[in-house]
């Protein structure tokens, strides 16, 4: 059972995606500084071509945050507007089950970019001092693409985050995503390369302030580890179908009303 004959991750998906952060094989490293590094898969025979979106992966070791402070702050939504500038808007949907839901998430590109959208199924896992989370695009029928956003995809993004001492982890984040619109994919593939690194050292410092911002703001709610607080609404998984990057080829995006999808389908 897999992503695609079940829209509920399984045990399978989880130990893939496991398998995928850990593995250097058809990996090729093209960043390493202070112990942080972004790795590109290449395809696994020459000759056959790879995809035209590449899958990255980052790695960092953090020294001074636990994992379990990490993975709170990859779910606290509400934290999430106090150290991610680029988000517009982000809030969950429902509830799939006790470890899985659906969300929306918004944010803001730099010039001449439009702004982009994505809904998602987000699915975490919890196994002694290992913590994963993995989400994918879906199509909610409440939720379709709108006319002032790009709606990106993404094939398959998480993070793998491993403790390594009471307070150090080492922090892993996969993706591979496609934001649409009419940039090239060239363009995308060396965009994201050079962006991951800012994305982790934001997220790591997210974690430091985290202890403090949480103390003061409903400390004990945390209903990614305790599904009796969630109050989401429950949402039957087969309303939702998986969101392919190749059904989305035709929307015209010349048409969203923002200046800077004009600006970037004129180049």
């Amino acid at each position: 059972m897999s992503i695609h004959s079940c829209i509920l991750p399984d045990e399978k998906v989880f130990a893939d995606f496991r398998q995928q952060c850990l593995s250097s094989d058809n990996w090729v490293n093209k960043y390493d500084n202070s112990g942080m590094q972004v790795w590109v898969e290449i395809p696994a025979k020459k000759g056959k071509p790879g995809p035209r979106v590449h899958k990255i992966k980052c790695t960092m070791p953090i020294t001074d945050v636990s994992a379990a402070t990490m993975y709170d702050v990859l779910h606290d939504s509400k934290y999430r507007k106090e150290w991610d500038p680029a988000m517009l808007e982000s809030f969950d949907i429902a509830r799939l089950s006790a470890n899985a839901d659906v969300g929306y998430y918004s944010w803001h590109c730099p010039k001449p970019m439009a702004s982009r959208d994505v809904v998602s199924l987000r699915s975490w896992q919890v196994k002694d001092d290992e913590y994963v989370i993995v989400n994918f695009s879906v199509k909610h029928p409440k939720y379709p693409p709108g006319k002032k956003l790009v709606r990106a995809v993404s094939i398959l993004t998480g993070y793998l985050i491993q403790a390594t001492g009471p307070n150090s982890c080492k922090f892993t984040y996969l993706s591979q995503a496609d934001p649409k619109g009419s940039l090239p994919k060239v363009v995308v593939n060396a965009a994201t390369k050079m962006l991951a690194p800012k994305v982790m050292r934001s997220v790591h410092k997210a974690g430091q302030n985290y202890p403090e911002w949480k103390a003061q703001n409903t400390p004990d709610h945390k209903p990614w580890l305790y599904p009796e607080q969630n109050t989401l609404p429950m949402m039957d998984p087969a309303e939702l179908a998986i969101q392919r990057a190749d059904s989305l080829e035709n929307v015209d995006v010349t048409s969203k009303d923002d200046d800077a999808q004009e600006s970037e389908d004129s180049t």
